[in-house]
């Protein structure tokens, strides 16, 4: 598995936006101050995250997909805290709705370069999709900062993403089945439920992890590396060695000849094309790094 890392600053440095530009820097040895910094730009005064921080959703207003974004970034500063990521918590916990989950999306004030899953989500209903990919990426927070861990909003994410996972009578979306099993590996620890049910969503998972997106572009596919990421973990143990290995080959070969990898969904903007390739580039060389590839 050749990955040449020489290029990718270059990459970043012509397609990437600055958040992703410090967040390789910190994954290379950098200080957490300039990832942190880059992240603040996206931050609105009541706590929560917009201006395009989710790529596809260009609206400078606080919503729901922006949080898994910036817990990221909190994860990754570990064991670096922050205010701001017990600041986003009571930001979700002031629009989460009566039953626990949130909203797909909250009404939009720009609509230009959202994608239409975003600006025609309904804002009454908890979606488990985005309710179970925050509540992941926080509790992944919560394991170095005691104050996320203990904050009213994660238990109660918590509670509901593990009741609607528990309710699920089929195969769900494969983003939903994704965003599941991420949220069980990381309560698994902390939750008596998380391994029975992460059992049961197996099931719904072919041997070689492979899941078409219902609804995506025509090569859109979900692979072991996005329900299993990272080694030691719960979810790793879905597929056998050899389906990882081919994987982590599969990932590796992915890097293009300008230094950066692509994604196979739908782009929306040619903002959010630039910025997919930037996060993606940085996903996939910090999954190649804790696999001991590169």
């Amino acid at each position: 598995m050749n990955v040449n890392l020489d290029l990718i600053p270059g990459f970043l440095a012509t397609h990437g936006r600055l958040l992703d530009r410090r967040r390789h820097e910190l994954l290379m040895g950098g200080g957490e101050a300039g990832a942190l910094a880059a992240l603040e730009g996206y931050r609105n005064p009541d706590g929560g995250y917009g201006w395009g921080l989710e790529p596809d959703l260009r609206s400078p207003e606080s919503q729901p997909g922006a949080a898994l974004h910036a817990f990221e970034v909190f994860e990754e500063v570990a064991p670096r805290t922050s205010p701001a990521a017990v600041a986003l918590c009571d930001w979700l916990e002031s629009v989460t709705l009566p039953d626990g989950g949130l909203p797909f999306a909250l009404p939009l004030t720009v609509t230009d370069g959202t994608a239409p899953w975003w600006a025609g989500a309904d804002h009454a209903t908890s979606a488990l999709q985005i309710t179970s990919v925050s509540a992941a990426a926080a509790h992944r927070v919560a394991r170095h900062d005691p104050a996320v861990a203990a904050h009213p909003w994660l238990a109660r994410a918590t509670r509901y993403s593990l009741d609607a996972i528990e309710a699920l009578e089929e195969r769900p979306h494969a983003y939903v089945l994704s965003f599941a099993v991420g949220f069980l590996d990381a309560v698994h620890d902390t939750e008596p439920r998380a391994a029975g049910l992460l059992k049961r969503l197996a099931a719904g998972i072919p041997a070689d992890g492979r899941v078409p997106v219902e609804g995506g572009t025509a090569d859109e596919t979900l692979r072991p590396l996005d329900f299993a990421p990272f080694p030691g973990r719960p979810a790793r143990g879905l597929f056998a060695p050899e389906v990882i290995a081919a994987d982590l080959v599969r990932l590796a070969g992915e890097q293009q000849d300008d230094g950066g990898w692509t994604v196979d969904y739908a782009r929306i903007s040619p903002a959010g094309s630039l910025e997919w390739r930037g996060a993606a580039t940085v996903r996939s060389l910090r999954i190649l790094r804790a696999n001991g590839v590169v």
